[in-house]
């Protein structure tokens, strides 16, 4: 009992000043460069970070106190997970390599239930202060399951007062779905419905991966209409897709940015958020400037819609971390002020301040013998 009253503490938003960034000039060309791309000063708040898994596919990475250390007075708020899919190391396949990314061999993958605990623990680790700049995830649940509710149940009764919401977790995503050892997770089974049910009634934030199409483009792109489908039969669930659907293998159809327009604009998806997390992502996004003004003009016409997120795994140095944010500078650079402002901070604090105390009432309600939400 001594740790679940240890446990059941809220969090409030961590101050967030807006910073103006001034520009340096190149050592190379002379020309101006925004301070970002060299890394803000120490006590620049830049962000808060809405995709960040502290664990790579190994299950190894920093300490929650290391990379708050790392990030502090830079990096406000961020939502932390681990990755749900371990990778296996099958000695008769990789011999005395030990890989540790899905890409480095052709071994299974399998789903990691324990990761949900490792990142308890590490939240717990830390002082109340510092607590409150990390929204922990829930992600080690087989989402082909129709038991993975249970799961996700099972862990904020296990750690009240620690979760704020589930993901990031995967449906579709390119060489990764065929690895998994099981049957394929799908847009069409009962226990991905099941589980944004579960998360609608207890307020869970969704943090969701789904590739908008396969690694050889269809036509139409392939899970684009299942997937406005799931999003449609689940108004009550907060969701944010991760990537806009896209990925390292999975390039922008040519009429993406006027499909996103399409439903952006349809009230049926207001509960829907787009995050532009991932490296691989941002030279879709900011590969050209054609690509880069239609990708601004659309964040402006939906400011309320998209977040950032770096969708750093396990990084080991700032500089490794932040070059996920700094990629997106052309994209910044055209951004009106307020709506970098919505995208970088205030989206994240309206969608995660209004999950959690949600979340701790379900939790209360159940730890007191109440039914549910």
């Amino acid at each position: 009992m001594a740790l679940l009253a240890a446990c059941a503490t809220g969090r409030g938003p961590v101050a967030t000043p807006s910073v103006a960034v001034a520009a340096t000039p190149s050592a190379e060309t002379g020309a101006p460069v925004p301070a970002t791309t060299a890394g803000p000063a120490s006590g620049t708040v830049l962000f808060h970070d809405s995709h960040f898994h502290l664990l790579n596919y190994i299950q190894r990475g920093p300490t929650a106190r290391e990379f708050l250390d790392m990030t502090a007075g830079r990096v406000g708020r961020v939502a932390m997970f681990g990755i749900p899919l371990q990778q296996k190391w099958d000695y008769f396949l990789s011999g005395d390599h030990a890989p540790d990314y899905y890409l480095s061999t052709n071994a299974d993958l399998y789903y990691y239930s324990f990761v949900d605990a490792v990142i308890a623990r590490e939240y717990l680790s830390l002082s109340e202060e510092d607590r409150s700049r990390v929204d922990p995830m829930i992600t080690g649940f087989n989402p082909t399951d129709m038991y993975a509710s249970d799961h996700i149940e099972r862990v904020l009764l296990t750690f009240p007062g620690v979760f704020a919401g589930i993901g990031e977790f995967t449906v579709h995503k390119e060489f990764v779905s065929s690895k998994v050892a099981g049957h394929a997770a799908s847009l069409r089974n009962p226990a991905l419905d099941r589980i944004l049910a579960t998360a609608a009634e207890i307020g869970l934030v969704v943090i969701f991966h789904n590739d908008v199409d396969h690694v050889r483009p269809s036509e139409t792109p392939q899970h684009a209409a299942e997937v406005l489908d799931l999003f449609a039969r689940h108004p009550g669930a907060t969701i944010i897709w991760a990537h806009t659907g896209l990925g390292r293998f999975v390039a922008p159809a040519e009429g993406h940015v006027v499909w996103l327009e399409g439903w952006l604009s349809d009230p049926r998806y207001d509960h829907v958020a787009l995050d532009i997390s991932w490296d691989e992502v941002a030279r879709y996004i900011v590969g050209d400037d054609a690509s880069a003004d239609a990708w601004a003009n659309l964040i402006g016409r939906h400011p309320t819609r998209f977040l950032f997120g770096t969708d750093a795994v396990a990084p080991a140095a700032w500089e490794d971390y932040v070059a996920n944010y700094t990629v997106y500078d052309p994209l910044w650079a055209r951004l009106d002020p307020a709506v970098r402002a919505q995208l970088e901070r205030l989206n994240y604090e309206r969608i995660f301040d209004a999950a959690i105390p949600r979340v701790r009432a379900w939790e209360q309600n159940r730890l007191t013998g109440g039914t549910g939400g």
